[in-house]
């Protein structure tokens, strides 16, 4: 009787403990999304039902410009940081334990450094080398912060991954690409 109860308290704690934790982490915004819709520009007072604030976003030529390039550069840098990162985790799984491991954790570095601290420094690399600050420079900073995070994606699918699959598509003719890709 007193285990039921223990865990009984012990759960509910768990589940107001999660409850907290997305109010905490949503809350602002919900806040956000409805002070979007606010007709005064105070954020303390209500001032009525508008969506004037989003006619006057999507009116705007040089947000709708700034949107497309937040886009472009996420895609493109999304689509780049894949192929690369792919590529690495197939190499660093193909190596012997030791490098392996080094590697792995050289690849962590970038998560557990702070993105701002990345990019002031990517930023000041690119200063130093005397490379002009602009759509390259952004494409090539978001490329460096994306590839981590594919090689950790792939790297457990890629150990879930029997190598006998691989050899036997090639014995029976399959090209190195296609017995790959499947």
């Amino acid at each position: 009787m007193i285990n039921r109860k223990t865990a009984f308290i012990k759960r509910f704690f768990q589940d107001f403990y999660l409850v907290l934790i997305v109010v905490f982490l949503y809350a602002p915004i919900a806040t956000m999304t409805v002070l979007s819709f606010n007709n005064s520009k105070s954020r303390t007072q209500w001032g009525g039902f508008t969506t004037r604030w989003y006619t006057e976003l999507f009116s705007s030529s040089t947000i709708m410009d700034a949107l497309y390039t937040t886009l472009l550069i996420a895609f493109v840098s999304s689509l780049i940081a894949v192929i690369i990162g792919t590529a690495a985790a197939i190499a660093i799984n193909s190596m012997k334990p030791f490098p392996r491991s080094l590697l792995m954790g050289i690849t962590n570095i970038p998560m557990l450094n702070a993105d701002i601290v990345t990019g002031i420094s990517l930023m000041l690399a690119f200063i130093a080398f005397g490379i002009s600050l602009g759509f390259k420079t952004i494409l090539i900073a978001h490329i460096t912060f994306n590839i981590p995070y594919v090689i950790l994606s792939v790297m457990p699918k890629l150990k879930q991954t029997d190598k006998s699959t691989y050899e036997a598509a090639m014995d029976l003719g399959a090209t190195s690409v296609s017995a790959f890709s499947r």
